[in-house]
């Protein structure tokens, strides 16, 4: 089939019709029709020439070209001379060449024989394909984040392709709420969670278990959240069975709550309808953890927390009769509560809670009537106040001790002595372990490690500071993995030590400086480095796992 006046305007018609179909930009189409003109020239002239192909926009007329560029005498492209040439050669057709110049002659049109012509189709279409999928990956890329409606088509292995106007979308199947089931030309609404390219064309993957789809659909129930009024603070889901928000609102005059809820509960219902009966508690939001997590209990009373900042952690107590209800039904309230306020919580009862008091009691007075050889009625005395450990009776102020009725200045000084005897006493025989265990002088004079670290260090084969240069940071401190979908606790060498992930860090890097392994402008640098490379490592619970 040769390009000729008759069907050169039929050009022009096929891109328009084609980009109206995809909703591409015909000049897209156009440019792949001279891309495959030019290949089956090629074909006709010889590959080894430069063809290139221009068909007008306006007449459809299609103009071949041969092209040949002028390039240095040595210049090993001059193995091609039906593409490349001197720049003497270049004086036969031009005056005064310069390297660079491209020589430019028409050339006849071609006859397209059966094979070309698929050739010449495959490549428009290729072309076509390729714009269509640019043109989706560009609508949808901004749109993440955001709901879309769309028609199932059909399910593949479990996940569901939903037709989304522009292209498709993917619904994995641990996307989906449990109970729900669809067929080919149902209307659904959907998440958009992720949009990303990949080689087979973008992807947009969808999602009805995010709790961001939980909280789009409260922005368009309730106009105070899309206004910015009342802001969602918090958001945990188990899917198709229960949720928890927390709100909180910026106008005194606004019940977060209440507007959340809507008249008779309209607005809350609407998106519990959507999905699919999932039960919905709506809390306030507090500052004060406590406070809020008592508020994510709900309905449990609780009658107790205590908050553990440095662990991450918060003990929450209860009576007896609201346990199960604080619990929840496998765990469920406790878990959303817990994912919500993003801590670790411990329930116990009451009782439970009152023998753990009185065994810490028991165990305490035990350590002072033992180390201070003091009688059991003084050392309840001090565990009464507060003091938990030897190192606080010997370290604090005087004026801390002489509090307690009996306690004078002599014999708070008394108990201090005693107290720092008993300390360097075990220093010194955690030393000596240590040291026998094969403990090197560079190690020992290491600046943080209690003779006790040292001594836990050496029996693990770690006696030097080389060899401690090498320990990465939560093989100090401890932490958690994750093996076959369970948290698993790995045990750090120093967790007995209530060492943190930063301060293991920190004296890992120190000691590396001194061991010449980095510099101390690479310190920090690396100390970032080992945080990110954490993510592939077991995480310590003060990181949040």
């Amino acid at each position: 089939m040769a390009i000729t006046s008759a069907n050169q305007l039929e050009l022009l018609q096929i891109a328009d019709a084609v980009a109206r179909e995809k909703m591409i930009d015909p000049g897209l189409v156009i440019e792949a029709m001279e891309e495959s003109l030019a290949r089956a020239a090629k074909s006709r002239y010889g590959s080894e020439m430069d063809i290139r192909v221009s068909i007008d926009r306006k007449s459809g007329h299609a103009t071949f070209t041969r092209v040949r560029t002028v390039v240095e005498d040595d210049a090993e492209e001059l193995e091609n001379e039906k593409a490349y040439l001197t720049v003497e050669q270049a004086k036969q057709y031009k005056a005064d060449p310069a390297v660079g110049d491209e020589l430019v002659d028409e050339v006849p049109p071609v006859e397209m024989g059966r094979i070309a012509a698929q050739s010449a189709k495959q490549v428009i279409l290729q072309k076509v394909r390729e714009a269509e999928r640019e043109r989706q990956y560009e609508e949808f890329k901004d749109r993440a984040g955001t709901i879309i409606n769309g028609t199932v088509r059909r399910e593949e292995y479990g996940n569901i392709i939903i037709d989304i106007g522009a292209g498709e979308a993917v619904l994995r199947r641990n996307e989906k709420i449990g109970r729900e089931a669809y067929r080919p030309g149902d209307r659904i609404r959907v998440y958009i969670k992720d949009v990303r390219r990949e080689p087979r064309g973008p992807q947009i993957f969808l999602s009805r278990t995010a709790p961001e789809f939980m909280e789009e659909l409260f922005k368009m129930e309730v106009p105070e959240i899309y206004d910015g009024v009342v802001e969602i603070k918090a958001c945990a889901r188990d899917p198709g069975s229960r949720a928890k928000i927390a709100v909180i609102s910026y106008d005194s005059g606004t019940d977060p709550v209440g507007a959340c809820v809507g008249m008779r509960g309209s607005r809350v219902q609407a998106v519990v309808n959507e999905l699919q009966g999932e039960k919905i508690d709506i809390i306030p939001w507090n500052e004060d953890l406590p406070t809020f997590l008592v508020n994510a209990l709900q309905p449990a009373e609780v009658s107790k927390v205590v908050l553990d900042d440095d662990e991450e952690k918060i003990e929450v107590v209860v009576p007896e009769e609201q346990l199960s209800l604080a619990i929840g039904r496998r765990g469920q309230n406790v878990r959303l509560a817990s994912q919500l306020t993003g801590l670790d919580i411990d329930i116990l009862t009451e009782e439970e809670e009152s023998k753990r008091r009185q065994a810490e009691f028991e165990a305490r007075t035990k350590l002072f009537q033992e180390t201070l050889d003091v009688d059991e009625f003084f050392a309840q005395l001090l565990v009464s106040e507060g003091f938990t450990n030897l190192e606080e009776v010997a370290y604090v102020e005087i004026d801390e001790l002489t509090v307690i009725d009996g306690v004078d200045e002599e014999t708070a000084s008394e108990l201090q002595a005693r107290a720092r005897d008993h300390i360097e006493e075990q220093n010194r025989l955690a030393m000596e372990r240590a040291r026998e265990a094969g403990l090197e002088d560079d190690l020992a004079a290491f600046e943080g490690l209690t003779p006790q670290m040292l001594e836990v260090l050496a029996k693990d084969g770690v006696t030097d500071i080389a060899e401690f240069a090498r320990c990465a940071d939560w093989e100090l401190a401890g932490g958690w993995t994750t093996i076959d979908d369970q948290r698993v606790k790995e045990e750090g060498l120093l967790e007995q030590f209530d060492l943190s992930l930063e301060e293991a860090r920190d004296l890992v890097m120190t000691a590396r400086v001194m061991v010449g392994m980095i510099t101390p402008e690479e310190a920090l640098g690396q100390g970032e480095d080992d945080e990110a490379e954490g993510e592939d490592a077991p995480q310590t619970e003060e990181a949040g796992a």
